[in-house]
């Protein structure tokens, strides 16, 4: 278990899943810059939380900006959107008259990515909404603005165990305040940090392997 002032932000598994050097310049360094995707994903976003919006539409209630956290994982942060469908194989929820399923939903600016990163975070959305509300949730969603369409995340054990194992590494470099070198890729062009990293570097040798070499050198 983890103490509140331990809790990481739940968001950044998607920065770490992408790149752990941009995790940590954000999350350990506290370094930041927008560029467009960054702007409109806030846009995106700022049309979603609305923390007072409670709707029930039939047997479906949605809140939104649902803050959430996690003991055992430490993590806090924000469920975009959470739906609660009345079942009678749910569970009973405080407040809520009847049984529910609890199902995430995350908001993402642009089209599905060739990585986990979103499948993630929302999966550590679901860890804590677990944990908070004693339930099972078994699935949740993606909600892409340029596709403009749902698509369905299943909530498995290797899911389940990729995403413990990622949050246990960011807290292992939190702790150390280490931030990681990284090898440079396509994906660095559009990241918003790519001038603060200055990821082209990071493949240089250290000083004391630069010594190392010069002093090979010199035995020649």
């Amino acid at each position: 278990m983890y103490n509140e002032d331990e809790y990481l932000l739940l968001s950044g598994i998607q920065h770490f899943v992408f790149c752990r050097r941009q995790w940590a310049l954000i999350h350990i360094e506290q370094q930041w810059e927008e560029n467009y995707r960054t702007v409109d994903g806030n846009i995106m976003h700022r049309n979603v939380h609305d923390s007072g919006f409670r709707e029930k539409r039939g047997d479906v209630i949605t809140a939104r900006a649902m803050a959430v956290s996690s003991s055992r994982l430490g993590v806090s942060g924000e469920c975009d959107v959470v739906e609660f469908h009345k079942s009678s194989n749910g569970t009973e929820i405080f407040g809520l008259d009847g049984k529910f399923n609890v199902i995430p939903i995350e908001y993402k600016r642009g089209e599905p990515k060739e990585d986990d990163c979103d499948i993630m975070q929302l999966m550590v959305q679901a860890m804590c909404l677990e944990d908070m509300l004693c339930c099972e949730v078994q699935y949740g969603y993606l909600y892409y603005g340029e596709t403009r369409h749902r698509i369905k995340v299943n909530f498995d054990t290797e899911l389940r165990k990729r995403t413990e194992k990622a949050i246990d590494e960011m807290h292992s470099l939190y702790k150390s305040r280490y931030t990681p070198k990284v090898k440079r890729t396509k994906a660095c062009n559009a990241c918003s940090l790519k001038n603060i990293c200055l990821p082209v570097i990071c493949g240089n040798l250290s000083a004391y392997d630069y010594i190392i070499k010069r002093l090979g050198e010199d035995e020649l």
